[in-house]
């Protein structure tokens, strides 16, 4: 029991329900939302640190449900193929894996089913999940703990909002020794045996039949969810681009990037994974120091952003700078006004911001660099400020892979709110917020190339 108490003192738990486990439990049960992976995730290996310390198997259960925050067909299909990889690699470890789905979801009673002694959980900063964690805790009879699995440095240690990469910094290096170690991935001591008549779902099974579901938006072909294909991702990554990728990565039309965000965003791989990859890379400093930034320092500052700024998906997280120069620029006129349809149909004089809109429709993901051009355009096109930002959430959202994610929110708040940014020249509709032109974006890649690209991929999905 000492040990017990040892891990829940360990500074990446929060304590959520507090007390001793069940003695007259059979079981930990490991409830996975954001972490889907059985790799390298510290809410599992705490789950099976504490089933090994009281001498109890581990059994994970995943339920997908319908009313997930904007999540559509797409989002959907992605998630199903990583479900083999987790059931497998969950198997190897000695631990149990329970599929079910909406309306048999109901962690509560699966947790008097299988007769849990205690609950792990991982986090989610977004306020649908962390609301849902909330209700377990004050519903749920045994002690339930959560892990922030999806960062390196567990973000509530930073305890206030960060405005900035160069105020959030410095404290994530202080933090980066203790919290970037490798993960131990420990097997059970007593493997999980499923009690008898105990339901799951069949791995393959399409969880979705009889959902009321967005299926307008389909899966996409170029992209396959799990963590096979996330390392072997990962792997193409530090081979082939991470040498190159300090000059690659803000050209589209080169693809330089690690299209990993998609996997992160579903956890089918975690940052701890994808940095000590990058660290053992046999490439210049440089490069390992530039993407260590974008996955450490930015991503954790998306995910800082949202779990202590309640207004995250609302123009009411700009800073008091952007809301005054706004203010200043509300009777600006627009040089041209877009609607809904035209936006979401690519239907815009801009042949650079069409085919940017055609790439997240057609494939699920945009590249970075024309994510900033892409939202930016939608202020410029829209008759307020409010109603870009939430234009361009509602399209994120729906169509990218990687959407409905801090690092989406974050993203387009400093598109268009000037969030994590500082002021710049004062302009029309604008004001001090950061500009881009189509002049400007398009003589820092060939843009031409970029747009021949989504044209020949627009022409080969008419054929399909």
């Amino acid at each position: 029991m000492n040990m017990l108490l040892k891990l829940g003192e360990d500074p990446r738990v929060t304590i959520r329900k507090a007390g001793p486990p069940d003695p007259n439990g059979d079981c930990i049960v490991y409830w996975m939302q954001r972490a889907q992976r059985a790799l390298d995730n510290p809410a599992l290996d705490l789950a099976v640190n504490v089933g090994n310390e009281l001498w109890k198997p581990v059994v994970v259960f995943f339920a997908p449900v319908p009313f997930y925050p904007h999540a559509n067909l797409r989002h959907f299909s992605f998630l199903a193929n990583g479900i083999p990889d987790i059931a497998e690699a969950l198997a190897r470890r000695g631990i149990g894996f329970v599929l079910r789905a909406y309306p048999d979801h109901g962690l509560l009673k699966f947790c008097e089913e299988v007769r849990a002694s205690m609950v792990i959980g991982d986090e989610n900063p977004l306020r649908e999940p962390e609301e849902w964690r909330s209700r377990v805790a004050r519903q749920i009879r045994v002690p339930f703990w959560t892990i922030d699995a999806d960062v390196i440095v567990p973000s509530r240690l930073l305890r206030r909002e960060h405005y900035a990469a160069r105020t959030i910094r410095p404290r994530l290096h202080e933090l980066l020794p203790q919290f970037l170690v490798r993960q131990d991935n420990p097997e059970a001591r007593l493997p999980w045996a499923s009690p008898p008549n105990l339901r799951s779902l069949p791995w393959d099974e399409d969880f979705t039949r009889g959902w009321t579901l967005d299926r307008a938006v389909q899966g996409v072909a170029n992209w396959r969810g799990g963590t096979e294909q996330a390392m072997h991702t990962l792997q193409e990554f530090v081979q082939t681009k991470l040498r190159e990728y300090p000059d690659q990565r803000n050209r589209p039309e080169q693809d330089g990037t690690s299209r990993l965000s998609p996997y992160l965003h579903f956890g089918h791989i975690g940052p701890h994974t994808v940095a000590f990859a990058i660290q053992n890379a046999n490439v210049p400093a440089s490069a390992k120091n530039a993407l260590l930034e974008q996955l450490i320092v930015r991503r954790e500052l998306a995910v800082n952003f949202v779990r202590f700024n309640s207004s995250y998906d609302s123009m009411e997280s700009l800073e008091p700078w952007a809301d005054h120069s706004f203010a200043q620029h509300t009777g600006d006129r627009r040089p041209v006004i877009y609607n809904d349809e035209q936006l979401e149909n690519a239907d815009t004089h801009d042949p650079l911001w069409n085919a940017a809109q055609k790439q997240m429709i057609l494939t699920g993901w945009m590249h970075n660099y024309l994510r900033m051009y892409w939202a930016k355009k939608i202020l410029e096109w829209s008759p307020s400020v409010g109603v870009a930002f939430q234009r361009a959430l509602g399209l994120n959202d729906r169509y990218e892979l990687d959407g409905r994610d801090p690092n989406g929110y974050a993203g387009i708040a400093w598109a268009i709110l000037g969030k994590h940014d500082r002021a710049w020249g004062d302009r029309p509709v604008f004001g001090k917020v950061r500009y881009m032109s189509l002049a400007s974006t398009a003589r820092k890649f060939d843009s031409k190339k970029f747009i021949a690209q989504i044209a020949t991929l627009e022409g080969a999905h008419a054929q399909a």
